[in-house]
């Protein structure tokens, strides 16, 4: 689920910071630009693990503050494909089931990816498994704030960088559908879609 990712970046430490050690004023703005933050095709960055090197420090001309060249680590939320995590159902929708981990929360597993026979419900706006037995077809609701088991079968990195507008007719609808429609830089797509998956009270309750 975590990762340590081999990193390196120019920090620049302002004047007023000069008094503190080097690696600490260096950690602290390595955590302000990257925690919390998604690299693209890396992961959620979480926090500085260990810096490996230093470089030399510079001060350029007409700027009092000196740039420093680092290497270092830094631990990444990226799971592997096929791994097995428990996240909370957050919502439902005709697009699927959307999981939160806590601090992670673009996780979606797709209709197709349901146990099934699966089908939306309308009126409670949660998914259902139609669970057949020798009795007969139970529907087992997936409820908002359920624990649930899922396997990590995709990724999807859409680079958010900001962009010049494609065209001088954009109109400021346009520009408003554009950011409502805002995609996420990072989400992982999850399946359910065999045993031992899916609501941990499907399983542990008899």
């Amino acid at each position: 689920m975590f990762v340590l990712v081999e990193m390196t970046d120019t920090v620049r430490i302002p004047p007023w910071q000069f008094e503190r050690k080097l690696n600490e004023s260096i950690a602290e703005e390595l955590n302000k630009k990257l925690a919390n933050k998604v690299v693209y095709n890396v992961g959620l960055c979480i926090c500085l693990y260990d810096i490996t090197k230093l470089e030399d420090s510079y001060i350029f001309p007409g700027d009092g503050a000196s740039h420093t060249k680092v290497h270092f680590r830094y631990v990444v939320f990226h799971p592997f494909l096929d791994e097995i995590l428990v996240g909370q159902i957050k919502s439902c929708s005709q697009d699927g089931v959307h999981v939160t981990i806590g601090f992670f929360d673009d996780i979606v597993i797709p209709p197709e990816s349901l146990q099934q026979p699966a089908k939306f419900d309308e009126a409670e706006q949660v998914w259902v498994w139609e669970y057949e037995t020798e009795e007969g077809a139970h529907d087992l609701y997936m409820d908002i704030g359920e624990e649930i088991r899922f396997r990590v079968v995709d990724e999807m990195f859409v680079d958010t960088s900001p962009t010049g507008p494609s065209s001088a007719e954009a109109s400021t609808s346009n520009a408003a559908e554009e950011v409502q429609k805002k995609e996420a830089p990072y989400t992982l797509v999850g399946s359910i879609s065999e045993p031992g998956l899916g609501l941990l009270s499907w399983w542990t309750n008899s």
